[in-house]
């Protein structure tokens, strides 16, 4: 009986054997189940694919068992309010941005595949504090094993694109390897899968060295990129391109900042707590502390939609800039 095998199952079957590791190959192998048709015809393929998913779990949980131990360069910790992790071809100037909003020791130069490993670094949006990581290059036919990994835990993913080279190379290039791993938010991958786990990222392009591209340059990249991703255009030279591609990153983190007060003193304006939009002031109780947040009686609040000293419910969803001063 034929299998009558659908666009998706083809899809995932050739995502599964383009992975570069065994966790995108799990990952890879549960699509490619949930998406083959159930009939008889597919019963024995159905019955391989469960038992390779089954061999490969049990494989990688020996080796974090029993193994040695093995050191990911390409774990990079979150740090800050967000982590937004570069992607582009060689010399396309990542490092460059990097290098120019934070302290982290870049290597550039005018030379191909000076970056071989991840390098974060520090950068701040006025007084919120988020994790840029450098990554190593990618071209058509290369791409550092295990570099996925990186992509598939951060919450933005930035495409830089120089607009001095080919543009439609380095598009295609890009996003040909987010897609081919999954990494878009689009109709087929999800941000979330429906238990809630991260699927798709939120992506955006950087068009970087917009003082030295020749006329008609940015309206090429529109032309293939519009509408699936904003783009930001920047020279790394420019200080007031910087801060607005930290202000447009800020936005896409889709997060609020709130400065905490005891009750009698002033509030800390200098450290301010970072929250998604839509959380509550008892999900800031309890990242102040998670064991007094259970105590939490009542909440006062200072910002732009409330009166002064307002008092709120646990349930008050704070805008960004809010004061919210805490009663256990």
């Amino acid at each position: 009986m034929p299998a009558n095998l659908t666009p998706e199952y083809l899809k995932a079957d050739k995502w599964y054997r383009s992975a570069s590791d065994d966790a995108e190959r799990l990952l890879a192998l549960e699509e490619m189940l949930r998406t083959i048709p159930r009939h008889k015809g597919t019963e024995h393929m159905r019955a391989e694919l469960r038992k390779k998913l089954s061999k490969l779990k049990a494989a990688t949980s020996g080796e974090k068992k029993g193994g040695a131990k093995h050191v990911d360069i390409f774990h990079v910790p979150k740090s800050g309010a967000g982590q937004v992790v570069l992607i582009g071809t060689p010399n396309c100037g990542k490092s460059a941005i990097v290098g120019a909003l934070s302290n982290a020791k870049v290597h550039i130069a005018d030379y191909p595949f000076t970056t071989v490993k991840p390098v974060p670094g520090m950068a701040h949006y006025e007084d919120v504090a988020i994790q840029l990581v450098d990554m190593p290059p990618i071209t058509a036919d290369y791409s550092a094993p295990g570099q996925v990994g990186t992509y598939r835990t951060c919450d933005i993913i930035a495409i830089v694109i120089d607009l001095t080279q080919d543009i439609e190379e380095q598009v295609l290039i890009s996003t040909d390897y987010l897609e081919s791993h999954r990494l878009l938010i689009d109709e087929k991958t999800a941000e979330t899968d429906t238990t809630g786990n991260l699927q798709g990222k939120k992506a955006f392009i950087i068009a970087t060295r917009t003082d030295l591209a020749k006329p008609g340059s940015t309206e090429e990249l529109t032309r293939l990129c519009a509408p699936d991703f904003d783009i930001v255009e920047i020279s790394a030279e420019s200080e007031q391109d910087l801060i607005r591609l930290m202000a447009g990153i800020y936005r896409m983190l889709d997060i609020v900042r709130v400065y905490a007060k005891k009750p009698g003193k002033p509030a800390d304006m200098k450290d301010p707590f970072t929250m998604p939009t839509g959380a509550t002031v008892q999900d800031l109780a309890n990242l102040v502390h998670r064991e007094l947040a259970q105590k939490l009686r009542s909440a006062r609040a200072w910002g732009e939609n409330i009166h002064d000293g307002q008092n709120v419910h646990r349930t008050y969803q704070p805008s960004d800039k809010d004061i919210i001063e805490l009663h256990f």
